[in-house]
């Protein structure tokens, strides 16, 4: 009886790893990790902004602005197979390792994902809000991935849009109007993009020489790109204190002060001394920050603190 059952345990294993690896390819080619953060600045863009909406509206947009990033996300790997081979930090990508097959039929089933969340936003929220969910997987897309990566250091700030629109689009769930909070939060994100980015192109500045992207690190030098990044980052602090003085909300001002003085010292550290750990230690403050803030801000729309 023993020994029957091992077969059965054995499939069952195999199913379980075969599921695991499925997992692991979807997260990575939809890069999932970003889209779930974009759907939570959506999320936050509803929070900070006054107005009102059925909690139905905010899920539907929020899984709209996740389904949207998600294509834009396979389109960026789809699109940048020749980069993605070219560079350590990205050649086991999927279609860059040869995982996935690179075919036109991604294309169009990108399009047709990206077709189906701005449609549902559109039937199940309002125009405004399927719009702007739209822009912000078209910045990514296209504007960044397309227009820009490869022929500009601009190129990560215009493409910081992306998680701008996404702001707005929450906003455009509860209301028509455009309050101070809902700008001030789509301005910290366009701000927060570029150091972001940066200090990741200062840790694996080798990957973006190599493969002609210019990154501001690669044009500027690794010195004064980290102190851009600092001054960035010291914005980002004084308006992340304005939107919770904005807002008059007590767990915002906690996270402003808690994210915006990590991010500021390993900012502050890397100006003083641009090595890969100082970046690597930036980039992971950077993310830091904003989940503080948009779990502040969610936060603060269900409780009001």
């Amino acid at each position: 009886a023993a020994a029957a059952a091992r077969p059965a345990a054995n499939d069952g294993g195999h199913a379980t790893g075969t599921m695991r690896r499925t997992l692991a390819l979807t997260f990575n080619v939809f890069k999932l990790r970003i889209g779930i953060v974009i759907a939570l600045t959506a999320l936050a863009g509803a929070a900070v902004t006054p107005g009102e909406a059925g909690g139905w509206q905010i899920a539907l947009l929020g899984l709209a602005v996740l389904v949207a990033s998600a294509s834009a996300g396979a389109f960026n790997q789809y699109y940048e197979v020749d980069l993605d081979r070219q560079m350590a930090r990205t050649r086991r990508r999927p279609f860059a390792s040869g995982t996935l097959a690179h075919r036109r039929g991604w294309a169009v089933a990108i399009v047709a994902m990206v077709t189906i969340a701005t449609a549902a936003a559109w039937v199940g929220v309002n125009p405004r809000a399927a719009t702007h969910t739209f822009l912000g997987a078209f910045f990514y897309a296209v504007v960044y991935t397309v227009w820009l990566k490869r022929r500009t250091w601009l190129n990560i700030v215009i493409g910081g849009l992306a998680g701008s629109f996404a702001v707005l689009a929450g906003a455009a769930t509860v209301t028509d109007a455009l309050p101070a909070s809902t700008v001030l939060l789509a301005v910290i994100l366009f701000l927060w993009t570029p150091p972001h980015f940066w200090s990741l192109a200062i840790a694996y500045r080798g990957d973006y020489e190599t493969s002609g992207v210019p990154m501001l690190p690669t044009v500027v030098g690794d010195r004064r790109a980290a102190y851009v990044i600092l001054a960035h980052v010291a914005a980002l602090g004084a308006l992340s204190l304005l939107l919770a003085v904005e807002l008059r909300s007590s767990v915002m001002l906690i996270a402003a002060i808690a994210g915006g003085a990590l991010f500021l010292r390993h900012a502050d550290a890397l100006a003083a001394a641009p090595t890969r750990r100082a970046a690597m230690g930036t980039f992971h403050a950077s993310l830091t920050q904003l989940t503080l803030l948009l779990v502040a801000a969610l936060i603060h729309g269900a409780t009001g603190y």
